[in-house]
């Protein structure tokens, strides 16, 4: 069109000398990937050339250079004063009319294309913006809802001064760009009206382990800014990658969010703002901002994405509440991930304290220090250093060139995928965010620990709490014959453990998903209609407000926490255990007191297999079938596989495997493989009739050890006596092992015993023991006692 302005539709990504990274990268899409069915708003770019004839007709260019020579570039002390001085000079320029004159035709051939009346989202696009290696975003404004001609020319001189402002002079120096040889375009894109409907974001990787199989999609009611800058805490939804292509629905775990503002147009536009949050109404908070299509097409658009840059991509969607449709309004590389670790520091916990926040943890480290609690990085103090740990409301971009200087950041918003949490991972910054009430529980000046060692969970403690770290070196870790799986319960976790040189999870228990994510007995959803405890009752409602069949929220919960750890993992196999509740665990459980018997001695009594196909706990268990087959049948994780704990005899073995085939779950269909839990001496002794039936074996040494000694593993009067490295134990061991090796069953054991006990370990290595399940804090050392222990089997030529 000139020489000032270019249309979307003549840009490309090699542009960015022209129209800076972000515009090439609109551009870019909005040719190569509207034919594949991509929506992305129409505009067009001012270009860095009209920048430059801005900042020459208005002679800045020496002022803004004299100025950057006062700029203390060692403590940046009067960063402040320097930055708002150039941005007061930009202000008080004027545009030169040829480029005035342009950017008004294009805003009219623009809403010409429109049948009714269009506002514009304005967008800074440095040239040195949006590369692989540096991420400027939130360095630079934006200004939404611009309606009018005058608007426009105000925003796009906005952006021009956003050059200047704090944050962007100090990323620029810390990241050695020159800052007069970085020009900036502005991009002029017709606005999705997502203020009536919903915005967010995408990461085509999990963004805090850099996992290729997962994406993760986040999102708020209104437009895209309170996502993008840590505003709320939005819903959460990890897509299945691997399965875009081959289901209609690869979401498989999600996670509702606050969304407490929402953000919309300003009716009447206050002191230049043309945007304003409003509370978002109850009914909203408790809805999710997209059904499970629109995340998989959403999904399915930022997998072409990625494939087209062939990088992991940072992609902001926003949804279209005129229209309803969904559109893509910026893509950008995904800087903040690592090159694959040679190493890993593994923190450990030595003792914990009171909890004083907790939130989305940011950096799987421990730190202490003062906490500084502050409103506004003009509040923070000039001492401010690597001993204090932040605590605000929000860390917006303002806070940039702060974060690099502290321990620890604490916010009470934001989300995983907002500007606060993309920056403190860019700058190796621990961080804790959306704790809600950080800035009014932790005191200012207090001495606190930091620990987000937990997966995705920031836990802030009261006092200076004591840790250790070891450096791992992942490169000289040995590689033993012996499959070597992981003790998992915890889902939150798989993302994290996943990068551990496994061979899949051995072990993974159910137990602690009924416990935490759901909390409630199943019967007491089965049979909710008949309840008698009303309090019971309207717990159980409030919890399970979202599902009008209540045992569905069971089925959805417990689905969505295993086939995190299945995806997580995939390929590798996950055995999952069903559940191994005693009856004075089950009664513990919300509502569960009426459907559990007294015993004496729960250990030995109703638990495991005597269960599943009891009626007081059938339909129970029905629900756990429901879950793994739709995991299995529905999600496609047939890595799969299921075990029977606590069977004590074939006809029990019988029973589980015919109620399971009436629940969905056939053995050998669809590939499913059902293991048995070996530690019940009967399991060991009737081993050739239970290889029958069952297609492995798991050995579970505790109970194993405590009823072939007689041994209560409970009891401290005669805790001396229990060891799984007795005699007894290793000869019902041997005998197990020799057995299901002339079945041709594989055998493993899950238990702390041969990571902490050579001679265990040892043991097992000579016997030809298949897989060892270790937990994750004993896995490294327990692959160099188990590589040791096959050594000294082959040295003595066993």
């Amino acid at each position: 069109m000139s020489t000032w302005i270019l249309p979307f539709s003549q840009i490309n990504n090699a542009m960015i000398a022209q129209v800076g990274g972000k515009n090439a990268s609109l551009g870019e899409m909005f040719n190569g990937l509207r034919p594949f069915g991509v929506r992305i708003p129409d505009g067009f770019a001012l270009t860095t050339e009209a920048y430059k004839h801005f900042i020459y007709e208005n002679e800045l260019h020496e002022p803004i250079l004299a100025l950057l020579d006062q700029l203390d570039t060692q403590t940046f002390s009067n960063l402040a004063l320097i930055g708002e001085q150039i941005r007061q000079l930009i202000h008080q320029g004027t545009f030169p009319p040829s480029i005035s004159e342009a950017i008004g035709r294009a805003f009219e051939d623009l809403k010409q294309r429109y049948p009714a009346a269009i506002q514009v989202a304005v967008r800074s696009s440095a040239t040195a913006e949006d590369l692989v290696t540096a991420s400027f975003a939130g360095q630079h404004e934006s200004f939404l809802n611009v309606q009018t001609t005058e608007q426009l020319l105000e925003a796009c001189q906005g952006c021009y001064a956003s050059l200047y402002t704090d944050r962007a002079i100090k990323y620029r120096h810390d990241n050695g760009f020159e800052h007069l040889k970085v020009a900036l375009s502005v991009g002029v894109q017709k606005m999705v009206r997502s203020d009536g409907a919903s915005s967010g974001v995408c990461f085509t990787v999990d963004p805090d382990t850099s996992h290729q199989n997962l994406m993760l999609v986040t999102g708020s009611w209104g437009l895209g800014e309170n996502v993008v800058l840590g505003n709320v805490n939005p819903d959460e939804f990890y897509v299945f990658k691997p399965s875009l292509d081959k289901r209609s629905n690869a979401v498989i775990n999600q996670k509702r969010g606050e969304k407490s503002i929402t953000m919309v147009y300003a009716d009447v536009p206050e002191d230049g703002k043309l945007t304003v949050n409003i509370s978002t109404t109850p009914e909203k908070r408790n809805a999710w901002v997209l059904s499970n299509a629109e995340v998989n097409l959403l999904a399915r658009w930022s997998l072409r994405i990625e494939q087209h840059y062939g990088k992991p991509m940072d992609i902001e969607w926003a949804k279209d509440s005129l229209d309803g449709q969904l559109y893509i309004v910026q893509a950008r590389p995904v800087t903040t991930l690592g090159q694959e670790a040679l190493h890993i520091t593994e923190y450990h916990l030595q003792a914990t304290g009171k909890v004083l926040a907790q939130g989305k943890g940011i950096g799987q480290r421990i730190v202490t220090g003062t906490a500084r609690v502050v409103a506004s990085p003009k509040d923070v103090p000039d001492d401010i250093g690597l001993t204090d740990i932040l605590v605000t409301d929000i860390t917006t971009p303002d806070w940039d060139p702060i974060l690099k200087k502290v321990a620890a950041i604490i916010t009470n918003r934001g989300g995983r995928t907002s500007h606060a949490a993309i920056v403190a991972r860019e700058v190796g910054a621990l961080a804790v965010v959306g704790t809600n009430n950080g800035t009014s529980q932790i005191p200012n000046g207090a001495t606190i620990t930091v620990s987000c060692i937990d997966a995705q969970s920031g836990m802030v403690y009261e006092g200076l709490l004591p840790f250790t770290k070891e450096e791992i070196s992942l490169t000289d870790l040995p590689k033993p014959l012996t499959e070597c799986h992981l003790i998992l319960g915890d889902p939150s976790q798989a993302l994290r453990m996943s990068q551990l040189p496994s061979t899949g999870v051995g072990l993974m228990r159910l137990e602690f998903i009924i416990t935490n994510a759901i909390g409630i007995h199943p019967m007491a959803l089965v049979q909710y209609d008949q309840l008698t405890d009303e309090a019971v009752k309207e717990e159980i409602s409030h919890l399970t407000q979202q599902y009008p069949d209540k045992k569905e929220f069971f089925v959805d919960q417990l689905a969505q926490a295993v086939a995190l750890v299945a995806a997580s993992f995939y390929p590798r196999p996950v055995i999952v255990r069903m559940s191994d509740f005693k009856t004075n665990e089950y009664a513990n459980l919300l509502g569960g007191r009426p459907f559990e018997p007294a015993e004496e001695n729960p250990m030995l009594g109703w638990r495991g297999a005597s269960r599943y196909y009891d009626p007081r706990y059938r339909e129970g268990f029905r629900l756990e079938c429901e879950a793994m087959r739709r995991v299995r049948d529905q999600m496609g994780f047939t890595n799969v596989k299921l075990m029977i704990p606590f069977c004590r005899t074939i006809d029990e073995g019988h029973k589980v495997l015919e109620v399971m085939k009436d629940f969905g779950l056939t053995q050998h269909q669809n590939g499913l493989e059902v293991y048995v839990m070996a530690e019940i001496p009967s399991n060991i002794i009737q081993a050739e009739a239970f290889a029958d039936l069952f297609d492995g074996f798991s050995i579970g040494s505790n109970d194993l050890t405590q009823l072939a000694l007689g041994v209560d593993r409970d009891s401290s009067t005669v805790q001396g006596l229990f060891d799984e490295n007795d005699p007894t134990v290793r000869e019902l061991i041997a005998l197990l092992l020799r057995k299901a090796r002339l079945a041709n069953r594989p055998v493993g054991i899950c238990g702390q015993g041969p990571s902490d006990n050579p001679a265990f370990a040892r043991f097992l290595a000579e016997e030809g023991i298949h897989s060892i399940s270790l937990t994750p804090d004993a896995f490294l050392r327990g692959l160099t006692t188990i590589a040791e222990a096959e050594a000294a089997v082959t040295l003595h030529g066993v």
